[in-house]
């Protein structure tokens, strides 16, 4: 196992220590929720929760539960810090992120408490660097209050589905437009860019619907702007779970495998676009 010289003793003084023989299985998943540049950490014995927001509209989480690293030590009931995002990709691709087949970046991430850095020891082939990231106090992440029991309706589609109507849509549109329903269209996107208006349909029983699951007729419009950062979590992923509640919030929910096949889960919460009034 790489990095496991270090001493015991060392692990003592850390109130967190993750470790994972592949970088990339952390940098991947933090790079589909990257589109600010500081991130909530908040590690709990089941594993860690990665939050990044945009002005109080826009919510992501990553989750990367702890059987996913070779190690995960946690000495605190939760352990919070907040971090650049983008410094800490940094580091964690300090040797180019490798691709080439057995060669991989081992990492051990240890965080002693409040007011101390990140400490990363990253090794590949032999050599070992090692960062320190400043850390913050965490802020409080915005509860949109998403309760899986208010939920009207829920999709769950093939993410290669979604990626073709995104390439289909027309992406000057301001808005997408998102009409969940039991009765046709069922579950259509639409948008109203510069080329005119366009409608994706899907079939409740199409191939690429895993589950449906609509109790009312929902017609809700979402900021093109909010929404484009979630479309990195949809390149990675394979399965995307669409659901709203009764108050139009929309909750996507990426399924990725990672390099080696285990599942993390990346969320998106969105709120809906307030100044569009229905047709």
């Amino acid at each position: 196992m790489p990095l496991s010289t270090q001493s015991q003793a060392d692990d003592e003084q850390y109130v967190l220590v993750a470790s994972l023989d592949n970088a990339r299985n952390l940098s991947n998943i933090l790079k589909a929720i990257t589109f600010k540049d500081h991130a909530i950490f908040s590690a709990t014995p089941n594993g860690l929760k990665v939050t990044v927001e945009d002005s109080k509209c826009l919510q992501a989480n990553a989750f990367i539960q702890a059987e996913i690293f070779q190690e995960f030590t946690i000495r605190d009931d939760l352990v919070g810090f907040q971090v650049n995002l983008t410094v800490l990709l940094d580091c964690l691709n300090i040797f180019g992120g490798s691709t080439v087949p057995g060669v991989s970046t081992a990492l051990r991430m240890c965080y002693k408490g409040y007011g101390y850095p990140l400490t990363l020891f990253l090794e590949e082939g032999g050599v070992v660097t090692v960062c320190k990231i400043n850390t913050q106090e965490p802020e409080e992440p915005i509860d949109f209050e998403f309760c899986s029991t208010d939920v009207t309706n829920k999709v769950i589609l093939l993410s290669e589905s979604l990626k073709e109507a995104f390439s289909e849509l027309d992406m000057t549109s301001e808005v997408l437009q998102i009409t969940m329903s039991p009765s046709q269209p069922y579950f259509r996107l639409s948008t109203f860019g510069n080329s005119g208006n366009a409608h994706y349909d899907y079939p409740k029983d199409s191939d690429m619907m895993e589950l449906f699951k609509c109790t009312k007729t929902q017609t809700n419009r979402y900021k093109m702007s909010l929404l484009k950062p979630s479309t990195k979590a949809l390149a990675l992923s394979c399965k995307v779970s669409v659901r709203t509640d009764s108050r139009g919030f929309l909750s996507l929910q990426y399924l990725v495998r990672n390099d080696d096949g285990q599942i993390c889960f990346v969320e998106y919460y969105c709120c809906p676009d307030q100044e569009v009034e229905e047709e």
